[in-house]
């Protein structure tokens, strides 16, 4: 076996005159990896290379692959991804799998980009205050998941635990998803990535492929970004996600 044109095109691309150490001590594996990730799958499943580095990102981190991502993170800036799209990635990636699972990942980010000689912090992209946020991320939460079931979830949640519902609003969508610098389009697939890159969160899987669906992502799109997240996530939680996906959006 030989690596493919279409592998090396495409990692070059992304990592451009890189020396690999593993060519020499794991060949076969390479080998196998890289026309699998690099090749096959690129060729299934056509989402543009941004928005697919974007993704595979938010998957490394809800994965915690902390040393791929660094390697991700290279190509992702090698193509286009902006230190800004970069940052909305990271931050975005705390309300849902929470600040001690990202913490690690802010401080990688950051050293990668002030090697690149860019100036920290970055311009601000929040678009709320600690008066508008509740109001401005019920807004957008309404507008994503839908104004009914929102409205549902808070008339029928238990009055000890209404705060959570108010949190959703507020600190989920309100801090985070109101932000500037990644539309709301891509901000789903990104939740969407982080989710089935988790595991064990099939109802709010669900609920995103719906979100989705609302927000004008359609189905070939997710299993598209499906497709491209197999060699970095594995099989059992691609297939729970097509799973999910087969559920929601039936063929």
């Amino acid at each position: 076996m030989r690596i493919s044109e279409g592998a090396n095109k495409n990692h070059e691309e992304l990592f451009p005159n890189h020396k690999s150490t593993l060519k020499e001590t794991d060949p076969e594996l390479i080998e196998v990896f890289d026309n699998f990730a690099f090749d096959e799958v690129l060729s299934d499943a056509h989402l543009d290379t941004r928005i697919r580095l974007m993704v595979v990102l938010a998957s490394m981190i809800a994965s915690q692959t902390l040393s791929e991502y660094k390697v991700m993170l290279e190509g992702a800036l090698n193509v286009g991804v902006t230190p800004i799209e970069v940052k909305e990635i990271v931050y975005q990636a705390v309300p849902y799998i929470g600040i001690a699972k990202v913490f690690d990942f802010i401080h990688a980010t950051n050293e990668i980009l002030q090697s690149k000689g860019i100036k920290l912090p970055l311009e601000g992209k929040s678009t709320t205050t600690p008066e508008t946020r509740f109001e401005k991320g019920l807004e957008v939460q309404k507008s994503i998941v839908g104004a009914e079931l929102i409205d549902k979830m808070d008339r029928e949640s238990p009055e000890n635990q209404k705060h959570i519902q108010k949190y959703l609003s507020a600190n989920c969508f309100g801090d985070y998803l109101t932000r500037k610098g990644i539309d709301l389009k891509i901000r789903e697939l990104l939740t969407f990535s982080r989710l089935l890159s988790l595991g064990g969160c099939e109802a709010q899987l669900k609920g995103h492929i719906r979100a989705n669906v609302n927000i004008g992502n359609d189905k070939q799109t997710l299993l598209n970004v499906v497709t491209n997240l197999v060699p970095y996530v594995g099989y059992p939680r691609t297939l729970n996600a097509i799973s999910c996906l087969n559920e929601v959006i039936p063929e």
